[in-house]
């Protein structure tokens, strides 16, 4: 079980910001700083309407938290999907958090972090032209 110590302890740190943010509310103002973006240029960044996501996956609304950041879903169901794969890699002993890390040691290509950096900046593009106002939060 001191395999598993680590994922469990990620996961709950992930769930104790889930739960602040769902009890308390992004979309009464003054609990959260504004996007500084946003504020100053008029431009939604990537992270507009994240918290507003959390709030909703956190109130059990799936569509709600896809219309304030789909990006911020994906994120959570990607994270998701790598945290299940650190348990069974864990749990299995094949996968060991090096002394000083905070998670696991996944490999990375360079493609991978193109493609990421790629669908962030589509993303960010997309929501911020006339046609693709359906993503705004």
């Amino acid at each position: 079980m001191r395999r598993l110590a680590a994922p469990v302890g990620a996961l709950a740190a992930v769930v104790a910001a889930f739960a602040f943010v769902g009890l308390v509310n992004p979309n009464e103002p003054g609990h959260y700083p504004a996007c500084p973006l946003l504020r100053l240029t008029g431009v939604y960044c990537p992270g507009c309407g994240g918290l507003r996501s959390a709030y909703a996956v956190a109130h059990g609304e799936p569509l709600t938290a896809l219309g304030a950041n789909a990006l911020a879903v994906l994120g959570y169901l990607g994270f998701a999907v790598v945290w299940l794969r650190w348990c069974v890699e864990c749990a299995r002993g094949r996968m060991a958090v090096p002394a000083g890390a905070v998670g696991p040691v996944v490999p990375l290509r360079a493609v991978h972090g193109w493609v990421l950096g790629g669908m962030v900046l589509g993303f960010t593009v997309i929501r911020n032209l006339p046609f693709g106002s359906f993503l705004t939060p």
